[in-house]
């Protein structure tokens, strides 16, 4: 069986242990004796048994102490992730690596909460600090172990020449993050305005639900420019390692790999199950081919019984089950972010106009640590708590950026520990109001109640939209934040089931031109290949919800399909008849699956070709997939003259092509093309452009994948960089709600990031398969699967 090697147990040695009772009872453990970890941080003895897989299942007895070793386990297998994404998010970057990451750190830097953070702790409840505190220990004591024992280290502090940063809660409040939101949407719908074309915007980022634009009263789109968005751009380029990054860093294609990012979950009540029990699944899309952004662990402890996937480095289980009901997420679309627009003061900089006043900015020194350079001295500069993130004096401009990520009590990283120590459906709702990233939560319980909740932060907005760029000045700011109440929820909804995959889901009823949360949604084409094959499921089983995970039926195919003109050129003759006898999946072994696949980047380039002007080109640089196809399906002067013809031109050159890319890239044979030969799936550390990290930790490689960006089985492609797998599920679950040992997972590709662990690729080849495996769950099923045993001893 596998044994998890001696570098992620520490120095302690392996010795058999009876103290405390909890070496009771386990004499059917088929690796022998325990194993003792004396670890400080720790207030009682803790249990930590491993399974054939690498899950760690931790019993403590206080909840402080299970999350203790959630966090002690996570930086055995994950340090270095957490501790880059640490680095970054405090803006430490540059102290480890170079002068060449003080932009990014003092970006980084300008997102941290100014305000008391003792009084944002004091707010939390006092359950939920205390197990954040555990968490926090228990990395650090891994960091201590390390200390006394630097070979156990993972291999990237020895090829860096660094250490480990200790954790501390207080910066769990303090880094609040800066992504960009939807601010460079906003720059450049006003830039659209001031050219008078902003009505080809919706060919990009269609309005959902339907709604005009209308500009704030006093903006002047003509003055917005993308240099408004500052240091907005430097928080999200990639870090500069090697400087190899930053030459090839294109803000388009993130941003629509962004868009095609999602996740789908559904929960099914057991009125329309096989066996009476609810079925909740959940498959999380996020990036494929490096780090796993999830890594799986069960924790039990007096009123705690919790197992699934966390993010690393944030305490808690993001999806999964307690032992009373399963919860599942996907990303639910909130508009969190606005960009103000501040008249600064003729005769003095720092002041700024707002309510009928000058007001003062305020500033925060800072000091960043440069490695093998003098330390920088940065000013932070915030106007009613919210970051300036540009100013340009000459034309008396300042920018400040507000997100509800900034605002008092807006602590996402104890958010999930409130929903791990929920019991129920109403506990778990006061659980939302400490969650602040936009969320479709799932819930079903072992009483067979199910449940769908829309959580996030949300701004009250008056007097505009959040569609533009709005004046500084006071008029347009945000009004409080929406109460979790006011937010979408349904509670055993009569349909018997509900499914989300980031597609827009406001009730047909939902007041939203009152509570105005989003006008930006991605295309449905996830969720309503789900609809269809649940409607069809009257008695769904487990399997039944595996397989709609892994399916990939693609819905644009098969709209594609249904526009093939009639008449076609020789060129593009033999690519449609491939495509008519195809049945629309994207398997990996389908020759018709890789035509399409190299049609759509061709009749999308010319599509925008065809319809934006010249003159809107450099903002639009992409359509938006199902606007593209619904105009050529109800074709009109947008397309020309003779809207129809120009139509089957469209898709006639696209096919032709498609066609001639297929016989470069796939052979001259048709017959021997398969989507997977080109669709691969290849996981590579995130630093290994750097020749010494590259030939340290060996590239996972050589696996074929089907499915894309639409279909269910989401395996995301960005053809303008490369075919292989970017996104998609790297963890996905089925939970057979109260028969927990049934449940069903997969991990991509194994739980730790050390080459030197037995499971640093274990799941690469099931995951492939699609065979997920069973997500032990009883104490009996996890004593009689696990294969090694360890045992917490506190010190001092």
């Amino acid at each position: 069986m596998i044994r998890r090697r001696a570098f992620l147990l520490g120095s302690a040695a392996a010795i058999g242990v009876t103290g405390a009772g909890l070496a009771r009872g386990q004499a059917s453990l088929r690796n022998g004796p325990a194993r003792t970890l004396r670890l400080a941080g720790a207030r009682a003895p803790i249990e930590i048994l491993e399974d054939e897989m690498g899950i760690p299942h931790i019993r403590a007895q206080s909840k402080y102490d299970a999350f203790f070793g959630q966090g002690y386990r996570v930086a055995c297998d994950r340090l270095f992730q957490l501790d880059l994404s640490n680095r970054r998010d405090l803006g430490r970057m540059a102290e480890a690596f170079g002068p060449g990451f003080v932009t990014a750190d003092r970006a980084a830097r300008l997102f941290h909460y100014r305000g008391d953070i003792d009084a944002e702790l004091a707010a939390l409840p006092a359950e939920v600090l205390d197990c954040a505190r555990g968490y926090a220990a228990g990395i650090n004591a891994r960091i201590a172990e390390l200390e006394r024992d630097p070979g156990l280290a993972p291999l990237e502090y020895a090829m860096f020449g660094i250490k480990p940063i200790r954790w501390d809660v207080r910066d769990m409040v303090r880094a609040r993050g800066g992504g960009m939101g939807d601010a460079d949407d906003e720059v450049r719908r006003a830039r659209l305005q001031a050219r008078g074309l902003l009505q080809f915007d919706q060919l990009l980022d269609p309005l959902r639900p339907a709604w005009n634009f209308t500009v704030p009263q006093g903006l002047d789109c003509a003055a917005v420019s993308d240099a408004d968005l500052g240091y907005l751009l430097d928080n999200v380029r990639p870090l500069p390692f090697a400087d190899l990054n930053l030459p090839g860093y294109d803000r388009e294609l993130e941003r629509v790999e962004r868009a095609e990012q999602g996740s789908n979950a559904w929960t099914i009540a057991g009125s329309r199950t096989a066996t009476g029990r609810p079925i909740l699944a959940n498959d999380p899309h996020l990036g494929i081919g490096s780090w796993s952004p999830r890594h799986i662990v069960h924790l039990t402890a007096p009123g705690l019984d919790v197992i699934g996937g966390g993010d690393p480095g944030l305490p808690g289980i993001m999806q999964g089950h307690t032992d009373h009901f399963a919860f599942g997420r996907t990303n639910f679309h909130i508009d969190q972010t606005d960009l103000f627009i501040l008249q600064t003061h003729p005769d003095d900089p720092e002041r700024y106009w707002h309510e009928g006043g000058w007001k003062r900015f305020e500033t925060f020194e800072d000091q960043i640590i440069v490695k093998g350079a003098p330390i920088e001295r940065v000013t932070h500069r915030y106007a009613q708590g919210r970051p300036i993130v540009s100013q340009d004096r000459a034309r008396r401009r300042a920018v400040a950026f507000a997100t509800v990520s900034m605002l008092p009590g807006a602590n996402m990283r104890f958010a999930i520990l409130a929903i791990n120590l929920a019991q129920d459906w109403q506990s778990l709702r006061e659980a939302f109001k400490l969650h602040v990233s936009p969320t479709n939560i799932h819930y079903a319980d072992v009483q067979g109640n199910t449940g769908w909740h829309a959580v996030g932060y949300t701004p009250r907005r008056p007097r505009h939209d959040g569609l533009f760029p709005a004046p500084g000045d006071g008029s347009f700011d945000w009004q409080g934040l929406l109460t979790v109440d006011e937010m979408p929820h349904v509670y055993n909804p009569k349909e018997g089931w509900f499914a989300s995959a980031n597609q827009m889901n406001l009730p047909a009823d939902y007041p939203y031109k009152e509570r105005i949360i989003s006008f930006s949604w991605s295309d449905p084409y996830r969720y309503d290949r789900v609809a269809e094959v649940l409607r069809a499921q009257p008695r769904h089983r487990l399997e039944d919800s595996i397989a709609l995970q892994h399916d990939v039926q693609s819905l644009p195919a098969r709209a594609l399909v249904t526009l093939l003109p009639a008449t076609l050129s020789p060129e593009a003759a033999p690519a449609a008849a491939l495509l008519r006898r195809w049945n629309c999946g994207i398997e990996a072994d389908s020759a018709a699956a890789l035509l399409y696949e190299l049609i759509m980047p061709e009749l999308s380039a010319a599509f925008r070709q065809l319809v934006i002007p010249a003159a809107a080109q450099d903002l639009i640089r992409s359509v938006n997939l199902s606007q593209m196809l619904a105009l050529l399906a109800a074709p009109d002067a947008r397309l020309g003259a003779d809207p129809a013809t120009a139509r089957d031109a469209l898709i006639d050159r696209a096919l032709a092509a498609g066609w001639s890319k297929a016989l470069k890239l796939g052979g001259p044979d048709p017959s021997q093309w398969r989507w997977g030969d080109l669709h691969r799936v290849a996981i590579a550390h995130p630093v290994s452009m750097l020749p010494p990290i590259a030939a340290a930790f060996p590239k996972i490689e050589g696996g074929r994948s089907g499915g894309d960006g639409t279909t269910v089985m989401a395996r995301g492609v960005s053809p303008a960089r490369s075919f292989n797998v970017m996104h998609g599920a790297s963890y996905l679950f089925v939970a057979d709600v109260g028969a927990w040992d049934n449940t069903r997972y997969l991990l991509l590709p194994g739980q730790s990031n050390d080459p030197r662990s037995p499971y640093y690729r274990n799941f690469y080849g099931e995951w492939l398969a699609g065979r997920m495996r069973p997500l032990w769950f009883s104490k009996a099923a996890v004593d009689a699967q696990c294969v090694s045993r360890s045992i917490v001893v506190p010190t001092r």
